[in-house]
């Protein structure tokens, strides 16, 4: 195989990683920008950094998007699986397991 075609496999296979990302991504984050902007007025607390990023992505282009956003994606995607599958037992509308969900985009009781 020549070294194009060895480039254009390698660019293939990025890109489905890359959509899958987006995909998982999408998936997790279930909350509207706003959403999420109107629960960080009304929660100053720790992992803001997180939602801003994940703000940021939200409004950009997918052409636009950069190996730290997919990065940061990915990190989202994964957190939300992982603290998802903690769901406690009972009442889970006021809980610090779904705050801390809602701090990285996702609305468990969505």
């Amino acid at each position: 195989m020549s070294w194009p075609e060895v480039r254009a496999s390698r660019l293939r296979k990025s890109a489905g990683r890359d959509d899958r990302i987006v995909r998982d991504f999408d998936r997790a984050v279930n909350m509207t920008p706003q959403a999420l902007e109107k629960w960080l007025g009304a929660n100053p607390a720790a992992g803001h950094w997180s939602a801003q990023r994940i703000l940021e992505i939200k409004r950009k282009k997918p052409a636009d998007y950069t190996a730290d956003d997919y990065s940061h994606m990915r990190k989202v995607a994964a957190y939300v699986k992982r603290h998802g599958a903690q769901r406690p037992e009972g009442d889970q509308r006021e809980t610090p397991w779904r705050y801390s969900l809602m701090n990285w985009g996702h609305d468990p009781l969505k």
